[in-house]
């Protein structure tokens, strides 16, 4: 029998830890890869503003990201310090933003006060829920070409994942398919708050390319990258029917169940150049 469980901090997000196994009605102890979750607390100005579970990485990248996703702030210029504190019971990320951004935020906050135990109830709430999206300007042709090389070299690059089993993954993808940047989290919406926020923050005038997610494409995730200026979200599952109509209206080029070998075009497909041989059936 096992003793108490044992610890010791791995790189990249993740600690090991003992655990037992069985295969084929063989029970064995080994070692295995967690990866690691806990709570960020995000601070605007002092004021505490969302609590999210979060892989520890990358955390002024995901408070950058989420800034931006968010509409809180519109570019990282009004973004002035970013200062990461580790408490007993979490991480805190504080942010010191423009005057103009914080009075816009706290505006947005009573806009949420007095909404019912379950939520998003009524017309009012679901319109703050769905935040207007400027449509994108000038978007881009996509090369088929390109989503298949991607989508190919994925996975190589998603060293968390590779290790636990536990992560999801945003990258951003150059015309050719290349891998500029990824960064992983435990939630989806964090990955890519993280992945924007690494990206406006080095390359903040170029929206060239393409962003690829390893799940599903909610409502949020076009809404996160229509507002960072991404002109094409290309998801590993499905998207949602609400993510498919904001797409269409914002002008976002939206593909889901991708694969190297095949993918769905939910949106703006006549900006896919050079397609796949369409199926006879």
């Amino acid at each position: 029998m096992m003793g108490a469980p044992e610890s010791s901090p791995s790189p990249g997000g993740a600690t090991t830890r003992q655990v037992q196994t069985w295969q084929n009605g063989v029970v064995a102890d080994s070692l295995d890869t967690l990866a690691e979750e806990v709570p960020v607390a995000l601070e605007f100005n002092g004021i505490s503003h969302a609590v999210m579970l979060a892989t520890p990485l990358d955390l002024e990248d995901f408070a950058l990201g989420f800034a931006i996703s968010e509409g809180i702030v519109d570019s990282p210029k009004e973004v002035f310090d970013i200062l990461v504190e580790t408490g007993c019971d979490g991480i805190t990320v504080k942010l010191e933003i423009a005057a103009g951004c914080f009075a816009r935020l706290k505006e947005m906050r009573r806009n949420l006060t007095g909404r019912t135990g379950c939520g998003l109830c009524g017309t009012e709430s679901l319109a703050h829920a769905i935040r207007p999206l400027r449509p994108l300007s000038q978007p881009r042709t996509l090369d088929a070409e390109a989503v298949r090389r991607a989508l190919a070299g994925l996975r190589r690059h998603q060293a968390l994942q590779q290790v636990t089993g536990a992560t999801h993954a945003a990258a951003w993808c150059d015309d050719r398919g290349e891998l500029r940047l990824l960064r992983e989290d435990v939630g989806r919406h964090n990955a890519l708050d993280k992945l924007i926020g690494a990206a406006l923050a080095s390359r903040p005038a170029e929206r060239d390319g393409f962003v690829v997610v390893t799940s599903r494409a909610s409502m949020e995730m076009v809404q996160k990258t229509v507002t960072a200026g991404f002109a094409t979200l290309v998801a590993i599952s499905a998207p949602t029917r609400l993510a498919m109509d904001l797409a269409q209206q914002a002008g976002l080029c939206l593909i889901g169940f991708a694969r190297p070998e095949r993918w769905v075009a939910y949106s703006h497909a006549d900006r896919i150049a050079a397609p796949l041989p369409r199926s006879s059936d």
